[in-house]
């Protein structure tokens, strides 16, 4: 695409008409500008329409916008993910080169809009070239950047230092390599001295507007923001070790950072709250920078330490009180936290500091505010992802807490006292009037909550602050009491966040006689109330007792079971719980601890098949969605375990949405639907059309979705196992072959081969399989050959030793031997006694033991006495030493499904179970069987096996082989 006026045209036509309001025009642009950009320059022209000042601003913007996505997608295409097979054409070179050299220039000569466009199109660039492939780039900002700030063109060095900024953050994320440290050092040389010129050079200009009076919000804003950039950029310049420069010049960074968190810029601050943001941005990112050098540079930074910690304390004081100030609060309050850890804990060490601290900081900042109370209404997921799941830790309530744990780590007793007598005065405050003060009780038992110990490798809490009992009996039953569950809803959460959280020490009987009133709970209209109720049912479910015995059983909820799950549907129909993902969770462990009876399967299967049909329609929630499907699969196992009769309900109810799932293509749900049907394989006399699905399940295309493979498996294995001569009629057998072909060819599904053709040598007869063996093996060894892994291997060995067992040494030999004359020696030479060792698993390893056992003592003749010795080494290794010492890691294949992302991946359903077969039911002990078989075969041939074991069988296992005959009191003549 050349650049003449046709194109600048062209392309200014079509950027308006981007902006317009009528789809039609708005759509022709968009396409025309898909197809052009595929030619080559069409960035650089789009760059040249951004820099043509004759052109419409608004259109320059749209440019620019499109300029930096287009940047983002071909300066260094990513290859096509699944399901895409358009590969985007990446920029050529040339262009490339001529797009660096217009760019900083053009950034730094545009408008605001179009400048900070292009700071993040040029940042872009950066991430790919920056420093390596791009050395000019830094000097030049450099050069920009001075010149700028000489000429007191603040807006343009803030669009420079937002690029550098962007540029040198992967100094924070990366992890440290050579290579980073080569290109910090580069920045480092290039920046570190003209970072802190320009830091001077703007403080001396704040300082002077400050003192003649101009300092006006106008004047100071785009020096402060300048400030705030520098700070993000020492701090990136810092994070990974410190600097030479920086360290030298030390003193010169700590006297501006400190001037700032204790200097007030009235100018700014006093003329709206996007002042104070402004100021308290530059605050946070001293203090951030301060806390950095506490962590990493203590020793060097213990000079100024407690000026810091003086000055961050005055700030903290004032900015606690405003609700406005997050950001500094919480970053300020770190600061302290890093300090309180450390060797110079002692400067909280006084009684004064510490009462001042939970006066003045820490209950103004846990005291609930009008923002949390509006979360709490307009946002009930959020809320909890803070509250209950622990992603607070940057608020507030939280990080105030943490600086009281930080604190208690050297003055734990100072600490309890402090909090206990606060604790004790917001109560006091809520008795006098508990209507006007209720936030002061909530804020006492999120004391107690926030600062409770978990104990170590498990779900309990402690705490020091309250006796748990009493506080639970005079603080949070009245709350649970309450007759109105719709009254002072955030006081309901909290105690219902204590009853959650505190349950392994309130003792059964009280626990169990609130229950009842926690399921009235799951009628509030507060989402957090109901939600915390559901939790706190589920959570005390899973409380255990000694010997990890259930501590609550289906007995003691069986009085009010109908209540709880007619309350629980009746949350997931309020507005905003549709799709509540603790409500389901609750319905799925209440399922897998209930008697269930029909009264309670019937209604429970159409409530779930309701909300399985509503969530069909757009699948949005995977957590509640996989709740959801765990919940069906408990309610059958349950359900059918107790009264099989209920199956024809289950299939009534269930068949239409997993149909429906089947035939709208609903993909994020077909692991989920295989793997309820083969449950209900599992239960059923497998009517006609289940047989329907089956032949959907034998269709090539069915298996081309690798996330759908091991449901499909699974599925399969069920049918095979239910009706086996069902699957030799009509050509079956040779197409559920070629799915175990197909799977067992790739090292990402040959485990899943495996299973089908473990299922069908388990549940077909010799004489249905004969016909089909030689195609069997070749296909094995062809992939041995081709892509030979320890996974393959051992579920080979494992395959061979089911073959044996089922249908004797001898046919496995000759089968194998057909595909090549003697190869079964070569396989058992090199893959089946050397791999041995290696099977994991205790059905595994009796099959692979017993079927190597049979193979020496019942067919000798097959093997010579060398090879018979070493296989008879490998069973004894396999027998007597622990995994640990036989097993090392095979980082050579990953994990099935390792992949992450709703879409992407097969999540197996606990509750469906999975069925193991034991193939050799007859025998108990693989050690025994060894001995026994082996003492047998001596006996027949006195005096023959001796020498045989003692040439070709280790020291070691010679002696394990000894005391295994010992043990089952046999011996070997």
């Amino acid at each position: 695409m050349e650049w003449n006026p046709q194109t600048l045209q062209f392309l200014s036509e079509c950027f308006l008409n981007t902006l317009s309001p009528l789809p039609e025009p708005r759509r022709r642009a968009e396409s025309a500008l898909s197809d052009a950009s595929d030619k080559p320059n069409y960035g650089l022209a789009v760059l040249r329409l951004v820099a043509e000042p004759s052109v419409d601003d608004q259109i320059r913007q749209a440019a620019a916008v499109t300029f930096k996505n287009h940047l983002k997608s071909r300066w260094s295409p990513a290859p096509p993910s699944d399901g895409e097979s358009q590969i985007l054409t990446p920029i050529p070179d040339p262009e490339k080169d001529q797009i660096k050299t217009l760019i900083v220039s053009l950034m730094v000569n545009s408008s605001p809009r179009i400048q900070s466009q292009l700071s993040e199109a040029l940042a872009v660039i950066g991430k790919h070239d920056f420093p390596k492939a791009w050395p000019t780039l830094l000097p030049e900002l450099v050069a920009s950047v001075d010149q700028l700030s000489l000429a007191n063109d603040y807006v343009s060095v803030n669009g420079v230092l937002a690029t550098l900024n962007s540029l040198f953050k992967k100094f924070r994320f990366q992890y440290k390599t050579n290579d980073l440290l080569l290109d910090l050092k580069y920045c480092l040389d290039n920046f570190a001295k003209p970072l802190l010129e320009l830091f001077k050079r703007t403080a001396n200009l704040i300082d002077q507007a400050v003192a003649s009076g101009a300092a006006n919000a106008a004047t100071l804003k785009p020096y402060i923001e300048s400030q705030r950039l520098c700070c993000r950029i020492f701090y990136s310049l810092n994070f990974q070790e410190l600097p030479e420069f920086f360290e030298d010049h030390m003193s010169e960074w700590m006297i501006e950072f400190k001037k700032y968190l204790t200097v007030k810029y009235p100018a700014l601050e006093d003329s709206s709250s996007d002042g104070v943001a402004l100021v308290d941005e530059l605050r946070s990112a001293v203090c951030e920078n301060i806390s950095l050098y506490m962590e990493k540079e203590e020793d060097l930074f213990q000079g100024y330490l407690s000026g810091f910690v003086e000055a961050v304390w005055g700030l903290l004081l004032v900015a606690s009180a405003s609700s406005s100030r997050e950001q500094l609060t919480v970053t300020a309050i770190k600061f302290l936290t890093t300090v309180s850890t450390s060797v110079h804990h002692t400067l909280f060490a006084r009684d004064d500091i510490l009462q001042q601290i939970c006066q003045s900081i820490v209950i103004p900042n846990v005291m609930l505010r009008d923002e949390d109370e509006e979360l709490f209404d307009m946002n009930y997921v959020e809320f909890i992802r803070r509250d209950m799941e622990g992603s607070d830790l940057d608020t507030r309530r939280r990080i105030a807490c943490e600086l009281l744990k930080g604190i208690a780590l050297h003055y734990k007793e100072m600490v309890t006292e402090k909090v206990s007598t606060q604790i004790q005065s917001c109560l006091a405050f809520f008795n006098e009037n508990p209507a006007a003060n209720w936030k002061q009780k909530d804020c006492a038992i999120y004391l107690v909550v926030s600062l409770a110990n978990r104990k170590a490798g498990g779900t309990s809490f402690s705490t020091d602050l309250v006796d748990v009992e009493n506080f639970f009996g005079s603080v949070i039953v009245p709350e649970l009491r309450s007759e109105d569950v719709n009254a002072f809803p955030m006081l309901k959460a909290g105690a219902l966040k204590f009853f959650t959280m505190f349950r392994n020490q309130i003792s059964k009987p009280v626990a169990l006689a609130l229950l009842p009133d926690v399921v009235r709970f799951l009628d509030a209209e507060s989402n957090v109330v109901h939600s915390y109720a559901a939790s706190c049912i589920e959570k005390l479910l899973l409380v255990k007792d000694e010997g990890a015995r259930p501590r609550y059983t289906s007995a003691d909820i069986s009085p009010f079971l109908l209540v709880l799950m007619t309350n629980l549907f009746s949350a997931l129909q309020k507005p905003e719980s549709e799709e509540n993902q603790y409500v389901m969770k609750c319905i799925m462990r209440v399922l897998g601890v209930a008697e269930i009876s029909r009264e309670v399967a019937l209604p429970c299967i159409n409530g779930l098949t309701t909300v399985l049909n509503r969530v069909c329609e757009n699948p949005k929630n995977p957590v509640f969605n996989h709740y959801l499907f765990e919940s069906v699969a408990v309610l059958i196992r349950r359900a059918s375990q107790k009264d099989p009769s209920l199956i024809s309900a289950f299939e009534a109810s269930l068949f239409p949405s997993l149909q429906f799932i089947l035939a709208r293509d609903i993909s994020e749900f077909f692991p989920y639907a295989f793997q309820l049907l083969s449950q209900l394989v599992e239960l059923t006399l497998l009517p006609d059309n289940y047989v329907q699905i089956f032949e959907i399940l034998l269709l090539p295309e069915s298996w081309k979705k690798s996330a759908n493979v091991p449901a499909l498996v699974r599925l399969l294995q069920a049918f095979l196992r239910k009706s086996p001569h069902e699957m030799i009629q009509k050509e079956r057998l040779k197409s559920v072959l070629g799915i175990f072909s197909r799977l067992v060819s790739s090292p990402s599904t040959d485990d899943q081969g495996f299973y089908v053709l473990n299922t069908v040598i388990e549940n077909l007869g010799y004489d249905v399989i004969s016909q089909y063996a030689f195609e069997i093996w070749v296909v094995l060894f062809t992939r041995l050959r081709s892509n030979k892994t320890v996974k393959f291997v051992k579920n080979m060995i494992i395959f061979m030793s089911l073959f044996l067992v089922k249908y004797g040494s001898q046919n496995l030999v000759d089968t194998i031997n057909k595909v090549q004359p003697d190869i079964f020696r070569t396989i058992l030479e090199q893959f089946w006694v050397p791999n041995l060792k290696l099977i994991t698993g205790s059905l595994e390893l009796k099959l692979t033991s017993v079927a190597s056992t049979k193979l020496i003592c019942q067919s000798p003749n097959i093997l010579d006495s060398k090879l018979w010795g070493k296989m008879l080494d490998s069973i004894v290794t396999l027998l007597s030493r622990p995994e640990e010492e036989r097993v090392e890691d095979e980082p050579e294949v990953p994990d099935f499904g390792e992949a992450t992302g709703y879409n992407a991946t097969f999540v197996h359903l606990y509750n469906v179970g999975k069925k193991e077969e034991d193939p050799l039911k007859e025998i108990k002990d693989p050690k025994q069987f060894l001995v026994v078989s082996l003492a047998n075969l001596c006996a027949a041939s006195p005096g023959m096996y001796s020498p045989v074991i003692g040439e070709n069988v280790e020291q070691t296992n010679q002696a394990a082989l000894l005391q295994l005959c010992n043990t089952y009191n046999v011996s070997l003549v």
